[in-house]
């Protein structure tokens, strides 16, 4: 273990973590991903509203970290994914959290966004797992990953919650401001469940896909979809997501600038149901949580039937 914090470390004076490789020596500038030389949070949360096995009935101890390598025009967490908000912590008291976290009876610890902290997080788990941390490690994230550095997370990471938001480059390039995300996305995540498998409750291990619906199926949906049973799994559970709010820059474009439609939604549903996949999809009911200083609103996400008891429906 000492030597992938090392290996981590190594990218403080250049470096090349995420697939942008940006070379910035981060002991005195921002990667592009907006993060220096220490780790910096958003906020610490118990979160109910993540897929049910993640959050439980206690829910997930979530950390939500400030910075991203993608710049998603649309994106509900801009204020810190891209805009910077957030507070500077030691490695040592990120580590507290974690412990805390578990104090607090979390179900899982869910790193939302961690690729451009993760210098300080496997240093933060080391230290924590010294003083009897053995909470499961969720990886939450968009799936824009260098496969270098998912391998060096091998062993550390019981689940990848990770998005599949795009079937396309071009795609990706629009609306997220990178130019490979299907072409690193798509390897990333065969990396991932060649890691942890698919996802088993039992086990608390696996691989959960993650696909948000955007209106006129820019994304299309079901080349996500076939992705995932295809060249993943038929077992990989999928949590289909219709929260997309066209949110600043999104809110004058012309193919995205509005909600998606109960069909649009049911459209998506109906094919994940028609392939057979199995997982998740979102109502509009939500949960009010406070936990620390933080109170958040967060969605409920409801487990998909088998196609032989008949699909449920979105209520929009």
């Amino acid at each position: 273990m000492i030597e992938r914090i090392e290996w981590f470390r190594s990218h403080l004076s250049n470096c090349r973590l995420c697939p942008v490789e940006c070379g910035v020596d981060r002991r005195s500038q921002l990667g592009r991903c907006g993060v220096g030389d220490a780790a910096k949070l958003s906020s610490v949360v118990l979160h109910f509203g993540e897929e049910p096995p993640i959050s439980g009935e206690t829910g997930a101890g979530t950390v939500f970290f400030t910075g991203c390598n993608m710049h998603c025009i649309y994106c509900q967490n801009m204020n810190f994914s891209q805009k910077g908000l957030g507070v500077e912590v030691e490695v040592e008291e990120l580590a507290d959290f974690f412990l805390d976290l578990q104090q607090s009876g979390a179900r899982t610890l869910n790193l939302v966004t961690p690729t451009p902290n993760l210098i300080f997080i496997v240093e933060a788990l080391w230290i924590a797992r010294q003083r009897g941390f053995n909470l499961p490690v969720v990886y939450n994230t968009s799936s824009y990953e260098k496969l270098e550095t998912l391998r060096m997370l091998e062993g550390i990471v019981d689940i990848y919650l990770a998005d599949l938001r795009y079937a396309d480059d071009g795609t990706g390039m629009r609306y997220s401001k990178v130019p490979d995300y299907f072409s690193v996305a798509s390897k990333a995540l065969i990396e991932m469940h060649r890691q942890v498998g698919s996802f088993d409750e039992k086990k608390m291990k696996g691989l959960i896909v993650r696909h948000l619906v955007l209106p006129n199926d820019v994304v299309r949906s079901r080349d996500v979809l076939d992705f995932v049973y295809f060249c993943l799994s038929p077992s990989v559970p999928v949590a289909i997501m219709s929260q997309y709010n066209p949110v600043f820059g999104a809110r004058n474009d012309p193919v995205i600038g509005r909600r998606i439609t109960k069909e649009e939604y049911e459209r998506v549903i109906d094919y994940a149901l028609e392939l057979g996949l199995d997982g998740w999809m979102q109502t509009e009911e939500k949960k009010r949580v406070t936990v620390r200083p933080v109170a958040s609103t967060y969605r409920v996400i409801e487990k998909l039937r088998s196609r032989t008891s008949g699909k449920p429906l979105p209520s929009q």
